[in-house]
């Protein structure tokens, strides 16, 4: 599990239920209050002004989400989403397509667990990368049947590993890549489900041999060559800590990421650990979290296990992202 590894336009528009949809809409009532007429009792304008910005300070800055696959619980779907909204968090990533539809929304319904997004279920053995054209017509077709059911269970994003670096040259991967999610993104629009791009071990993007010293321009010059908002990066904490800084890597990307993985990795060691139990620098991680305003899913993606695992999980992800 741990391999699995121009700017961003029109969120806010594009995407009114998110946070970042939110600070515009706010944004908007303040034009409209700023430019009605001053009068000693606060106005309708006002007050919904008033009540939505106390409803975002109040709202937590991160949401805890996992993979289905660390969810050690045997039974149902139902039993599994029990399970992890005992262990503290609030939604769940399926992957996609694959899952049953009905099913997934039992277990919502009964558990109160969201599936605020899913995995391409495909994307590692079926990639947009592949040289041979039907087998990047196959990734177009589970690209867009994984945004499908992503959407029948209320999601909002599909996590994809776009492709990988034996494929070609770092030019014919970009290349095929970028023209093959392409079009898929009339159906992302259509559903409002976002592709979500992971930085991964995948020979792409980034040197896999090099140092720990690499930027994220590649991979924003990548996400920027969609030119849409229907692409953005599920920002994996840990992934890259081996290659580059996280926080610089945040601070880079910006408002391009649109939800974040998180996992340890230890550059000591040269090994992934459990969360926290690293030598990444949580606190600048928390910073620039801060600084470019993120507000959203954080998903663990780590060796999961029973009830007790996932809340000694839930716990570290609190301690390390400062949810308390």
């Amino acid at each position: 599990m741990n391999h699995r590894f121009p700017q961003l336009s029109g969120r806010e528009e594009c995407c009114p239920n998110s946070p970042n949809g939110q600070t515009g809409r706010r944004k908007f009532i303040r034009q409209i209050a700023a430019a009605a007429t001053v009068s000693a009792f606060a106005s309708p304008l006002t007050q919904l002004l008033a009540a939505e910005d106390s409803a975002a300070k109040a709202a937590p800055r991160l949401r805890k989400t996992l993979k289905i696959g660390m969810v050690g619980v045997p039974g149902t779907l139902t039993d599994k989403f029990m399970a992890a909204r005992k262990a503290g968090f609030e939604g769940i990533e399926l992957d996609a397509p694959g899952f049953d539809v009905n099913e997934a929304k039992a277990a919502i319904q009964i558990s109160g667990l969201l599936v605020d997004g899913t995995v391409n279920a495909d994307h590692w053995s079926v990639r947009h990368s592949d040289p041979d054209p039907a087998v990047r017509a196959a990734a177009l077709k589970s690209c867009i049947a994984g945004l499908r059911a992503t959407k029948e269970v209320g999601g909002d994003t599909m996590l994809l590993v776009p492709g990988h670096g034996k494929d070609g040259s770092p030019a014919e991967v970009f290349e095929r890549t970028v023209a093959n999610i392409k079009q898929a993104l009339p159906v992302a629009e259509e559903l409002g489900v976002k592709i979500a791009i992971e930085n991964v071990w995948n020979h792409f993007l980034y040197d896999h041999e090099g140092g720990s010293d690499q930027t994220a321009d590649e991979l924003v010059r990548f996400v920027d060559a969609f030119d849409s908002p229907w692409v953005g990066v599920q920002f994996d904490i840990g992934n890259h800590w081996k290659f580059g800084d996280p926080a610089e890597w945040i601070r880079k990307l910006g408002p391009r990421i649109i939800k974040l993985d998180i996992k340890g990795f230890s550059r000591a060691a040269d090994k992934f650990t459990p969360i926290g139990e690293d030598d990444i620098d949580w606190a600048s991680v928390r910073q620039a979290l801060v600084d470019i305003d993120f507000r959203g899913w954080i998903a663990a993606e780590v060796q999961g296990g029973d009830v007790e695992k996932l809340t000694e999980i839930s716990a570290q992800i609190d301690r390390t992202v400062g949810l308390t």
